[in-house]
């Protein structure tokens, strides 16, 4: 199955530009996924192209009009479905909504700029309302093209090992565990021995126990949705770990 991805923006350029980079790019070869970036300006009916105008009730900034943006829809009969807002009030993209996204056939990001989008265009067009954090960007496109590579990767065959997502971060409600390369010290830092010590099934109980420990430092509010330490996991810790010194499990 091709992943049908439109982006409706803009900036098409800067889009498909970076889609054709790294991992996007290779993947766009293998025809894994397609890209369609939507100039929303060419549905504007103003002669300079405008696309935004001055807020009701006043205010700073200016807003991104409906009709160009109901327009391009209209004009697009194959858009891929859902058309998903990028906003700041729209649910926070996770890897659980990388990986429901990725089980689609396709979808539209909908990409806004200057003070947001007119209310109108989102009640009239879109289906889901998707933000990347809290915080504010100039545009959509960066958003948007978190929300692609996220997802992308996520399809078999992009990455060349599939195998290589199973243990990323978050793909167990869990940080990633540290990594080494050659040489095996560096600055007098060494790799720990159990990564040289070739026993895999204590390599994997060392990274699992990495992993539990770096989310509960750094993330407890993961470790708070998990729940309980399952025996396994408080083994693994108690194995490599000074619990003792060690967050407590939220």
């Amino acid at each position: 199955m091709t992943l049908r991805i439109d982006v409706l923006t803009l900036f098409p350029d800067a889009v498909s530009h970076y889609a054709t980079t790294s991992v996007l790019g290779r993947a766009h070869e293998r025809a894994i996924w397609r890209l369609r970036a939507i100039d929303l300006r060419a549905a504007s009916d103003d002669p300079h192209r405008r696309v935004d105008d001055t807020p009701f009730g006043g205010g700073a900034g200016m807003v991104m009009r409906a009709e160009p943006i109901v327009r391009s829809v209209e004009a697009t009969p194959d858009l891929a479905r859902p058309v998903i807002a990028l906003t700041p009030s729209g649910r926070v993209f996770n890897q659980s909504l990388a990986h429901e996204l990725a089980a689609l056939d396709g979808f539209t990001l909908l990409c806004g700029r200057y003070e947001g989008f007119d209310q109108r265009a989102l009640d009239l067009v879109a289906d889901d309302e998707l933000s990347v954090g809290d915080f504010v960007l100039a545009g959509g496109e960066l958003a948007a093209l978190c929300v692609i590579e996220s997802v992308v990767r996520l399809m078999p065959g992009a990455l060349g090992n599939d195998e290589s997502v199973l243990e990323e971060s978050f793909s167990d409600g869990l940080l990633e565990y540290p990594h080494y390369t050659k040489p095996s010290v560096v600055r007098a830092l060494e790799v720990p021995d159990v990564l040289r010590s070739g026993d895999h099934e204590r390599i994997r109980r060392w990274r699992r126990a990495q992993a539990l420990r770096r989310t509960m430092q750094r993330r407890p509010d993961l470790m708070a949705r998990r729940g309980p330490l399952t025996a396994s996991d408080q083994a693994m810790l108690e194995e490599f770990l000074d619990v003792e010194s060690a967050p407590e499990n939220g």
